[in-house]
């Protein structure tokens, strides 16, 4: 029961705090402004929908080309983090490699 009065006080307040906040000339204008172009953009595109569905599908292409980008960058750093991941075992080696080439050279002088 308490959680139903917790969302009912919340929506009470939005609806108050709303209406308040029409109190002030520029937030009315404002949101008038807003709705009106909402309206518009609306009734465009309900007369238009072959319209709405390729600007959609656009949006869609958009948004599956930054993702294979992110992707594609993500994958080519976590590559780059391993090959640092591998130079400390390649320094070893090339300092265990002179190494012995020293020591050997020592052994036959």
């Amino acid at each position: 029961m308490s959680e139903s009065k917790l969302v009912k006080t919340i929506v009470a307040g939005a609806i108050v705090g709303a209406i308040i906040s029409m109190f002030d000339r520029k937030t009315r204008e404002h949101t008038i402004e807003t709705s009106k172009r909402v309206k518009d953009t609306v009734v465009y595109y309900s007369k238009n929908r072959q319209e709405l569905q390729q600007v959609i599908e656009q949006k869609v292409e958009a948004a599956q080309k930054i993702y294979e980008n992110a992707s594609t960058n993500i994958n080519t750093i976590v590559s780059k983090i391993d090959d640092v991941k591998e130079i400390p075992e390649s320094v070893q080696s090339i300092v265990t490699d002179t190494k012995d080439i020293l020591n050997n050279r020592e052994r036959l002088n």
